[in-house]
């Protein structure tokens, strides 16, 4: 397993996790103790990090799958305790999931943008679909200017540049 030093190493996952919970975070996963369950309560104490913040970052993690938790139940109180532990070595399998999400986002904008024509108005500064604009008889519906074509073959080339870059880097070109 790779511990967090080496991981925080590799530039593009410390720019991912410093984005994802901050530099209080990024202390708080430096000085985590390895291999060990921990209470949030113990984490603030034994890290210095503020409780808020462990527990933030700990929550942030956790919807990344990159914490878990085991809970335990006082029988007398009833109090529950969470015991955390990083689950860090899925970071790499994350960051592709996050990446493929973003290609396919940009796939369907591509797709969108490739399969419409768009009418513009030179006043507002809006762009509407051909339907849109025929249906207002090439007028916009908010100054009643005469529409123009827009011609966006530049956003389906930049699209198409951006959706290809992540295709070839996740290996899928």
């Amino acid at each position: 397993m790779v511990s967090v030093t080496e991981l925080l190493k590799d530039p593009a996952v410390n720019a991912y996790i410093l984005h994802m919970i901050g530099e209080q975070g990024i202390e708080l996963i430096r000085n985590f103790p390895e291999g060990e369950e921990h209470s949030d309560e113990e984490l603030a104490e034994e890290t210095g990090v503020n409780l808020n913040t462990v527990r933030h970052t700990l929550y942030t993690l956790y919807e990344k799958r990159l914490a878990e938790y085991r809970r335990l139940k006082n029988s007398e109180t009833g109090w529950l305790t969470y015991l955390w532990h990083l689950r860090l070595d899925r970071v790499h399998e994350v960051i592709e999931e996050e990446i493929r999400d973003v290609l396919d986002h940009l796939d369907a904008r591509l797709t969108y943008e490739e399969k419409n024509d768009f009418y513009m108005c030179k006043n507002c500064g809006v762009i509407y679909t051909f339907t849109d604009s025929a249906n207002w008889n090439f007028e916009c519906p908010n100054c009643e200017t005469m529409l123009e074509h827009f011609d966006n073959e530049l956003v389906a080339t930049a699209l198409r540049r951006r959706v290809d870059k992540i295709k070839e880097s996740l290996g899928s070109a």
